[in-house]
């Protein structure tokens, strides 16, 4: 399969038809990862975080925690301390 790098605003892009993407399991709004391996152009589709559960979060915390300060430095703006 063959396809024209063409002007698409000020970038440029490639069309690529439907039935194609559907062979590799995309689709449009997909999120993929371009790379370039040597001289190639590889697009992959980037795998969907899961949302994580409080206790997929927690699940090595072991509930010993001490609060302490913290010195973020002095204002730079108009902070109100």
């Amino acid at each position: 399969m063959q396809a024209t790098i063409q002007k698409w605003g000020n970038s440029q892009g490639i069309r690529i038809p439907k039935a194609f993407l559907e062979t590799l399991g995309m689709r449009e709004n997909d999120l993929v990862e371009l790379n370039r391996v040597n001289d190639n152009i590889v697009i992959t589709k980037v795998k969907e975080k899961k949302e994580l559960t409080l206790e997929e979060i927690f699940k090595d915390y072991d509930g010993e925690y001490e609060a302490e300060e913290f010195d973020w430095g002095s204002p730079v703006g108009k902070e109100v301390w």
